[in-house]
């Protein structure tokens, strides 16, 4: 806002309302709080020029149910707020009512575009809580890191994918989306699952990636790497992207700090933030890559950032495929079978199903392996009283758990620190002062899931 316009603000925020005042000879209502319908209908009452309108909710350009409210004098924005919860989902509270390996299939749904991060955050914390951070298996651990790299190219490429579509090019949205399902493919492969896998389980995986499924991703990396690159060329010297994103939605460092923000918009100050650096998780610190950052601050520069960090992704997961290549064989899942559920699963003539040799076991020959099975299934592992938190690098930001247990067999408490409900706080500030247009653009650079915003 510009300083008239703060100096004419006052303190009224005290009182809540609306209040006018006279700036440069005309009219300025300042909203403090109260229903907005009674706000628009008193400055409609008094003639103002500045008029309030609700933008969304839509899809895509307000990202699913995001409600954003503007106060607008013209076309330049001079108050806006993001108005959310309207999914309902209730996840967390959800979790409490289930057991400890149930609440994957819960959390999983919350940034609807990032499952494997969603899962790997919970699971990461309640194997912390369980004390068993050290005995999760090699091999588990580089199928959480291949898997959570190729989510992270997928998530960016519908952030630019949807971002194209709100500015009117929809070659960048099919071309995303194309190569997107390259992706999909392999993680249906592997889990059955296109999207909302609850794949990584307490302790590992559900089952391992077998080598006709490194062979199908390897034959899809090409055209994958020339589906990047033609986003590259449609996008970086645009003359029309460029205007609409370079000094638009801009953010200091001095804001991302203050409001909590993470992922490429921090990044794009130029702070080197990367939770798989400075708190390696998964045994990222054995990994190599680099932490992208620019100086732009604005839109612009977090749609670079994202596309760069797709081709650091790429360069993890080869070295991914590398390990399980040479693992192969070996456990994915923690050696303690109080917690190692469900049975190790091998996908067969009829789609998938448990270990035939682990039926025979439980069925025919050990009734003690039955009774184990079917308590551990139904009733599901203790876990000891305490808390425990673990933050990971989501690609939207820093993607965190705080899971209480109070004994028994279910969470106590599971809580996410989501990237999305933190970054969108930085709405307002990138959409103040710029057009109704630019708003489109700023809430795009963020990249909002609203899964995640209402858990």
């Amino acid at each position: 806002m510009d300083s008239a316009f703060d100096d004419a603000m006052g303190d009224l925020y005290a009182d809540g309302g609306v209040d006018a005042d006279s700036v440069d000879g005309g009219a300025v209502y300042t909203t403090a709080g109260g229903d907005w319908d009674d706000i628009a209908k008193d400055i409609a009452t008094l003639g103002a020029e500045r008029i309030v309108v609700n933008m969304g909710p839509q899809h895509p350009s307000t990202h699913g149910v995001l409600r954003l409210v503007l106060e607008l004098d013209g076309e330049t924005v001079r108050e806006a707020r993001a108005g959310i919860g309207f999914l309902h989902t209730g996840i967390e509270k959800n979790m409490e009512h289930r057991t400890w390996v149930q609440g994957t299939t819960f959390c999983t749904r919350m940034d609807y575009l990032t499952p494997i991060f969603n899962e790997a955050a919970y699971c990461l914390s309640l194997e912390k809580l369980l004390g068993i951070t050290d005995q999760i298996p090699q091999r588990a651990s580089d199928i959480r890191v291949l898997m959570m790299e190729l989510n992270r190219i997928g998530s960016h490429l519908i952030c630019l994918a949807t971002g194209g579509m709100e500015l009117g090019a929809t070659t960048i949205m099919t071309t995303g989306f194309r190569e997107r399902e390259r992706l999909l493919r392999f993680f249906e492969a592997v889990s059955g699952l296109r999207m909302n896998h609850a794949y990584v389980r307490p302790g590992g995986v559900a089952q391992d990636v077998l080598p006709e499924h490194l062979d199908q991703l390897e034959s899809e990396l090409p055209a994958l790497r020339d589906g990047i690159r033609q986003l590259e060329l449609m996008l970086l010297e645009n003359p029309v992207l460029k205007a609409r994103t370079v000094d638009v939605g801009h953010l200091s460092l001095a804001g991302c700090m203050a409001l909590g923000v993470t992922g490429p918009i921090l990044r794009s100050t130029g702070l080197p933030h990367d939770l798989r650096k400075s708190d390696p998780y998964c045994g990222y610190e054995t990994y190599e890559f680099d932490v992208i950052t620019r100086r732009d601050m604005d839109a612009y520069g977090r749609l670079v950032i994202r596309l760069d960090e797709i081709w650091q992704s790429l360069r993890i997961a080869e070295q991914a495929i590398a390990r399980l290549r040479a693992s192969q064989g070996e456990p994915v899942m923690v050696a303690d079978r109080k917690i190692a559920w469900p049975a190790q699963l091998s996908v067969g003539a009829d789609g998938q199903g448990n270990s035939l040799d682990h039926i025979r076991t439980i069925m025919g020959e050990s009734m003690e392996s039955l009774i184990h099975h079917f308590k551990l299934v139904t009733e599901g592992f203790r876990v000891p009283a305490g808390q425990a938190y673990v933050g990971i690098e989501s690609p939207k930001g820093e993607l965190g758990c705080h899971v209480v247990s109070d004994g028994g067999t279910r969470p106590y408490r599971a809580h996410f620190r989501d990237p999305s409900f933190h970054n969108l706080q930085a709405a307002s500030a990138l959409a103040e002062g710029g057009l109704v247009a630019d708003v489109i653009v700023a809430v795009a650079s963020i990249d909002p899931v609203m899964g995640g915003v209402d858990r």
